[in-house]
């Protein structure tokens, strides 16, 4: 029976592991990433991903022709292996000596739970398909601003066709005369509202004026009519 359990152990299958480290520092290429982790144990897949276009056509222009790295996956045979090393090299120096390269870089390395290599192939995958609809959405768009410029720059000659026609046909153009308004000054605004309260309060004055004078002939008017009856009755 020890046998028995000592050969199942023994067949006991051995899950990969992968992890994800956040900084690639330049000019580290896939073969030094292996060879540096090869020494902590049996390394499968290694996927750097390349810098953004745009950086790239950067660089190029500066002189610089090389292509660096943002972020990358490495597959190790045996998950524990792969758990052991994000522990012990995080946050740690990549080179052991004094003169090695990248000994001024620290290891960013995560170990991911659960993650197997072909939702790494989905992601990319994913992140192909949205880069082609973002060009194909980018070129559509520098279609319709060209058709557009083409557009105007074939009506604009058909214009002047037409107007050197007419000049050859003895007919005069039209001269345009642009009427706008010109937005007014604050001071105007001012100016325009104390015009108007100043001649409300004018009609008010005109209207209390005109009161007045028909209070006061209303007033002429009875004084007449008493003093008459008064004296008809003396």
């Amino acid at each position: 029976m020890k046998k028995l359990k000592l050969g199942l152990k023994s067949e006991k299958k051995v899950v990969p592991g992968i992890i994800y480290l956040g900084h690639i520092p330049p000019r580290l290429r896939p073969k030094h990433l292996r060879n540096m982790l090869s020494a902590y144990g049996e390394i499968g897949r290694v996927f750097l991903q390349p810098e953004d276009g745009v950086v790239r056509k950067k660089k190029k222009k500066s002189g610089l022709r090389r292509c660096d790295f943002t972020e990358g996956w490495v597959e190790f045979r045996d998950k524990k292996v792969a758990k052991r090393v994000a522990a012990s090299l995080h946050n740690t120096t990549m080179g052991t000596r004094k003169r090695q390269r990248f000994v001024a870089d620290l290891w960013c390395i995560k170990y991911l739970h659960r993650f197997q290599w072909t939702h790494l192939s989905e992601r990319l995958a994913f992140e192909q398909t949205v880069l082609q609809q973002r060009l194909r959405t980018e070129v559509s768009q520098a279609k319709k601003e060209t058709n557009f410029y083409l557009n105007n720059v074939d009506k604009g000659e058909r214009m002047e066709r037409q107007r050197k026609k007419r000049q050859r046909d003895g007919q005069q153009e039209e001269e345009r005369t642009w009427d706008f308004t010109q937005r007014q000054t604050e001071e105007e605004i001012q100016n325009r509202k104390k015009k108007k309260k100043d001649s409300v309060s004018q009609k008010q004055m005109d209207k209390t004026r005109l009161i007045q004078q028909k209070s006061q002939s209303n007033v002429s008017l009875l004084a007449k009519i008493f003093n008459a009856k008064q004296s008809q009755a003396d």
